[in-house]
């Protein structure tokens, strides 16, 4: 169906349809010529109307008769979502006014809480920069995809923290915000940690928070992250928050999280039975990040009376409880270091898939949030708890439709979907990279308008950080490729030259593009990309400048080696580095393992869940060259397993693991067997440090612990190795099988 309309009139009587046509008339003016009137006798027209003829504020009924859309609900948060609704299929050229189909039906969502936290706070990447209108439009923007919460941040310990961005006190501004929200009828919820340690203290922290908040519908005590009380403590904490909150929001709940401190081991157990006395200061348990329990587990253990809302993580992409390809956790340790956890990330089919399978245990979810990095992902995320059947290209084009206008709707969807394929594999060997840069630089070309539009430069952003680690990547390797050769050949003055060629044009420019590009973010959003330039608070907090010239390959590793044979004679400064370029080989009888450059599907079982990818490629003081790329990602968890085979029968062999080296005295039950064999058990690590391996062939922090293998324990060439701690777990980075002697094998 196509419905063109020429000039566009609305209708509105009551003063919430006033507001829904004040806001529909400035999202049109904004997006084409036209500028609709507001109850005159021009049609065709939009008529707003309030009814009761609904079941909730948060339904609606759209009627198309020939040229007249009418929008029916209870207030004017339905009325947004009709018109998010309405401007979603629409297309807009100059005067012209063109509906893409018949959106007539009645509408209600699939879930009752749907929103996104929006902290304005100093460790955001973004909203700390914003004004009130800045968090008034992006309110909009949110509910035009079915979003009715939006989540804010109190002063975290009492006081005031504000940054060199942040022009408001975070408590006047909450209160303006929150102001703002309940004019257009959007939920606020409360994210407030148990920061204090004096129970009075924290009483008095909140009643200045909620007396001075105009509305709080939810308010968030995280169980941890950050937060260290015993359930115990946390339970008779909001047994004195809850009587305060109702005071002066009768009619909020109180929703904790159970998110577990790490040093409680049995806090899960313990929280469960406090639930289990059926509390009445609690209306719901929230799960997320550094959960107690899986979802699955805690909805089966909960009591029935607290539904479950979920605080899912749609913002990082590593360190973090959904990680990129977060079922396998193999996001190339190149684009992981370029791009960092909090980068511009699309995931649109990855979180769809997520959204399916958590979705049948919640009532619904507000999710963690640092800015805007994550916007595709707030707009799939409530589409889907509106309207979960809802086809997550069919979002995608609605979400270029509403903020893209004039553009080639096919081809902005595609580059989004690009941008994730892009993370798909090594950037070597991904040509999809290329292609996603070129589909938004034609973009740009047939719609010069997005040039000034803050969501398509982000994805240009992305784009192009995508593709300055591929070219530098292909350009490093190539001349590490020629370095090995002259060093295996004695010219190490050569391979040294070879090294610290200049990069090319084509990876310079990408470069220069990426410095130019945020700035133009930072004017026009406030994304802050750097901690110097543009006042992040950290490296992890979105400070892509920070991290993207950090090593991808292991060229700065090589350069960093020569260094350290500086002072040896030229015989041994050639065997030492010989023996760094040949560091991971191994003979065909032998096995070597790597988690960041063989990922996790080649230890061919898979892991227990619950492991943490520990990755190291964008901490600039540890990827500093000293770190070759294979000890890049470190696979954290009480236990690892792998299997292997083409090992030779009547050989013994070395297991050789090497792990992040933090000390743990308390560790009595690091086991280490090969085929149900033990090779070591007690305290941690045990067996020998390979003292040379270290020393010479890894940073500081790291180490290499060798564990006799006899050919009794090998079966027929096959290995299976597993290694656990049941107490506080380990970290690897990497291991090999070798042979201990070449004597009979």
């Amino acid at each position: 169906m196509n419905l063109y309309f020429t000039g566009l009139s609305i209708q509105a009587a009551t003063p919430a349809e006033q507001q829904a046509a004040r806001i529909l008339s400035d999202e049109i003016r904004e997006r084409t010529d036209m500028t609709p009137s507001i109850n005159s006798l021009t049609v065709p027209c939009v008529v707003f109307s309030e009814t009761e003829n609904l079941p909730d504020r948060d339904s609606f009924r759209a009627s198309l008769i020939e040229r007249e859309l009418t929008i029916e609900t209870k207030g004017i948060r339905g009325f947004l979502y009709g018109i998010g609704l309405f401007l979603r299929k629409s297309v807009f050229i100059g005067e012209e006014h063109r509906l893409i189909e018949d959106i007539s039906g009645d509408y209600t969502p699939d879930k009752s809480i749907r929103g996104h936290q929006t902290g304005y706070r100093p460790t955001a990447n973004s909203y700390e920069a914003w004004d009130l209108e800045g968090f008034r439009r992006y309110y909009l923007d949110m509910m035009y995809f079915g979003a009715n919460t939006v989540e804010h941040i109190p002063y975290e310990r009492g006081v005031s923290n504000r940054n060199a961005l942040m022009r408001y006190d975070e408590l006047d501004f909450l209160a303006a915000t929150a102001a703002q929200a309940d004019e257009l009828d959007l939920n606020i919820s409360l994210w407030h940690p148990n920061a204090e340690k004096d129970l009075s203290e924290a009483v008095a922290n909140r009643e200045t928070v909620f007396k001075k908040t105009p509305r709080i519908d939810f308010f968030f005590p995280p169980g941890s992250d950050p937060g260290d009380l015993a359930p115990e403590e946390l339970f008779r904490r909001l047994e004195a928050f809850e009587p305060l909150l109702k005071r002066y929001h009768p009619k909020a709940g109180v929703w904790p999280s159970a998110q577990q401190p790490h040093h409680f081991p049995d806090w899960g157990e313990r929280f469960l039975a406090e639930l289990e006395k059926q509390p009445d200061c609690i209306d719901g348990i929230i799960t997320g990040p550094n959960h107690a329990y899986r979802l699955e587990a805690l909805r089966r253990k909960v009591p029935m009376r607290y539904p479950i809302r979920f605080y899912p993580d749609i913002t990082h992409n590593l360190r973090c409880e959904y990680p990129v390809h977060f079922e396998r956790d193999d996001w190339h340790y190149a684009l992981s270091t370029v791009n960092g956890r909090e980068s511009i990330n699309p995931r649109p089919t990855e979180y769809a898939a997520l959204h399916r399978l958590t979705a049948p245990y919640l009532i619904g979810s507000v999710s963690y949030s640092e800015g805007i990095n994550d916007d595709v992902n707030k707009a799939v995320w409530s589409a889907l708890d509106f309207a979960p059947e809802t086809p997550v290209r069919e979002i995608l084009e609605d979400y270029a439709r509403l903020f893209f206008p004039g553009a080639d709707i096919q081809k902005a969807v595609d580059a989004i979907f690009g941008l994730e394929k892009n993370w798909e594999g090594s950037p070597e060997n991904n040509p999809q990279i290329e292609g996603t840069l070129r589909l938004l630089r034609k973009l740009a070309e047939e719609t010069p308008s997005l040039l000034g539009k803050w969501r398509f430069l982000s994805l240009l952003f992305r784009a192009v950080c995508d593709a300055f680690a591929r070219r530098k990547i292909l350009f490093e390797n190539e001349l590490l490729r020629k370095a090995k050769r002259q060093i295996d050949a004695g010219q190490l003055s050569q391979a040294k030259k070879t090294l610290l060629t200049p990069v090319t044009a084509s990876v310079a420019s990408l470069r220069e593009e990426i410095d130019s590009l945020a700035e133009s973010l930072f004017r026009l959003i406030g994304l802050q990309l750097s901690t110097e330039k543009y006042h992040a608070s950290g490296w992890e907090r979105g400070a892509i400048l920070n991290i993207i010239d950090l090593p991808i390959t292991d060229l700065p590793w090589l350069l960093n080696r020569f260094a350290a044979s500086e002072d040896k004679s030229e015989a041994d400064a050639t065997a030492f580095m010989r023996r760094c370029i040949h560091r991971n080989d191994v003979d065909r009888d032998e096995v070597y393992y790597s988690v960041a450059l063989h990922g996790l599907l080649q230890t061919g079982v898979t892991q227990e869940p619950e492991f943490y990818m520990d990755f190291q490629g964008d901490r600039p003081n540890v990827n500093d060259g000293s770190l070759p790329v294979c000890l890049q990602k470190l696979y954290d968890h009480v236990s690892f397993r792998a299997k292997t085979g083409g090992l030779t029968a009547d050989c013994d062999y070395a297991l050789t693991v090497t792990y992040k080296n933090s000390p743990d005295a308390e560790t009595r039950d690091h086991t280490v067997s090969v085929n149900g064999h033990v090779l070591w058990q007690g305290a941690q690590f045990g067996g020998e440090t390979d003292v040379r391996f270290t020393q010479d062939m890894m940073p500081e922090g790291f180490i290499a612990v060798k564990y006799p293998l006899p050919k009794e324990y090998i079966e027929n060439g096959c290995a299976e190795l597993l290694i656990t701690e049941p107490r506080s777990g380990f970290e690897i980075a990497e291991f090999r099988i070798t042979k201990s002697t070449d004597k009979d094998c």
